[in-house]
């Protein structure tokens, strides 16, 4: 749609094309309005931009270039995203598959896999969908079920790859367990030797029980969403701050610089934790307040549960009796029941990512890491650690306990606060 209206009204488009570095800003250009309304009310122009998609496909220098000129522009914008959340990736979007698509047709035709119906070329799953996948569309292009074979036919034989994990919303659940099927036929996929699931996800909803959307009706991006929880989480840091200052303790954080470095982690965080949380496949209402809770499921609450262990390992390493590393003795002894669910609780950690390999639902971590919190603040009221007979068995216990929280943390991608 895009490509066809830049056609029109940018022939010279690499130069008179306002500049533009920003995603949000890019879709709010009045060309891209303009190139909308278009499409909606223009049947003529609706069937070339729908035609633009085979030039784009096919090569086409104008279309090429302006296609490109958009990616740049949405790249942009994902980079500064990526960067935030600590993510690297490997892009490979569907221009990526365009020259393998020609190629595995002809096999997947010469293999009568891929059968010709209603002008178009498909390969049936019946086992999944009383639909086809279109491998050509009628118009000779290429849509979206043809780059998917292609994507999961360099996955499995090009990059051998033994596992792959689609991660979309629910409603495409449908759509890739044909593609599964079509690659079964065609055996690129040989369970169990390999195998390919569909991580599909609910919706968020806000407090209406509608898709979250902002006040005006906008779709939330998620670069605000984080702004907002980094601002939310400065203000609990502050406060915090200042309640430690007022019952005459010792105030960590105190720099201003420091306080928003610990609330960019701790904003974070507490997104990614809420959203894990959930089963994944149910619809869940976003809460600011449930989200942010100190003493609730959250992992602001997690992080002070951890900050608690190393205030306790560093009151230790003072008083010579080891710090993180713990004790110089490595014995220990489990009698007060309260150490013992302790125990109990640390070795059903493998138990619990084995779960998770299994059945993809990330609450099975989170959920573990919750209750053991939770056994963790009962064995601090039940079993003091410093200064008691115990104290050397006890101090391996918080060690080994860290050690777990650190890795679950690790897992669900974000890093801990030494100090609250």
């Amino acid at each position: 749609m895009l490509i066809e209206y830049m056609k029109e009204a940018y022939p010279n488009f690499q130069k008179e094309l306002p500049d533009v570095h920003d995603l949000q800003e890019f879709y709010k250009a009045p060309f891209v309005k303009a190139s909308k309304k278009r499409f909606d009310e223009d049947p003529d122009f609706k069937s070339r931009a729908q035609r633009a998609v085979v030039d784009l496909q096919a090569g086409d220098d104008f279309a090429h270039s302006a296609w490109q000129k958009i990616c740049d522009v949405s790249r942009r914008s994902f980079e500064k995203i990526y960067q935030r959340l600590d993510i690297s990736i490997e892009e490979r979007g569907e221009s990526f598959y365009n020259a393998m698509i020609p190629p595995l047709v002809d096999e997947l035709k010469l293999r009568k896999i891929c059968q010709e119906s209603a002008g178009a070329m498909c390969i049936f799953t019946p086992s999944v969908s009383t639909y086809p996948l279109m491998v050509i569309k009628s118009d000779g292009g290429f849509g979206y079920d043809s780059t998917d074979l292609a994507a999961i036919y360099h996955r499995l034989l090009v990059m051998r790859a033994d596992w792959i994990v689609y991660v979309t919303d629910l409603g495409q659940e449908q759509h890739f367990h044909m593609i599964f099927d079509a690659a079964e036929q065609a055996g690129w996929h040989r369970p169990p030797l390999t195998r390919c699931d569909h991580m599909g996800f609910g919706v968020v909803q806000g407090e209406d029980k509608k898709r979250l959307k902002t006040r005006s009706g906008d779709t939330v991006k998620l670069s605000d969403l984080l702004d907002e929880a980094v601002q939310r989480a400065a203000f609990e840091v502050r406060k915090k701050v200042e309640e430690q200052q007022k019952e005459g303790g010792e105030a960590f954080l105190t720099d201003p610089k420091e306080q928003m470095e610990a609330a960019e982690r701790l904003g974070i965080a507490a997104v990614r934790y809420f959203d894990m949380k959930q089963n994944r496949t149910s619809n869940y209402v976003f809460n600011w307040d449930r989200m942010l809770d100190p003493k609730g499921n959250s992992a602001v609450f997690l992080f002070y549960a951890y900050a608690r262990i190393r205030s306790i390992q560093r009151k230790a390493e003072a008083s010579g009796a080891g710090g993180a590393g713990g004790p110089s003795s490595f014995h220990v002894e489990v009698i007060d029941p309260a150490e013992r669910d302790l125990a109990m609780k640390l070795v059903q950690f493998p138990d619990v990512i084995e779960t998770i390999l299994g059945d993809l639902h990330l609450h099975h971590l989170t959920d573990y890491l919750w209750e053991l919190c939770n056994i963790l603040t009962t064995f601090y009221v039940k079993c003091k650690v410093l200064g008691e007979e115990a104290q050397d068995s006890r101090l391996l216990l918080c060690e080994a306990t860290r050690k777990v929280m650190l890795k679950g943390f690790e897992l669900l991608g974000f890093v801990p606060l030494e100090k609250i």
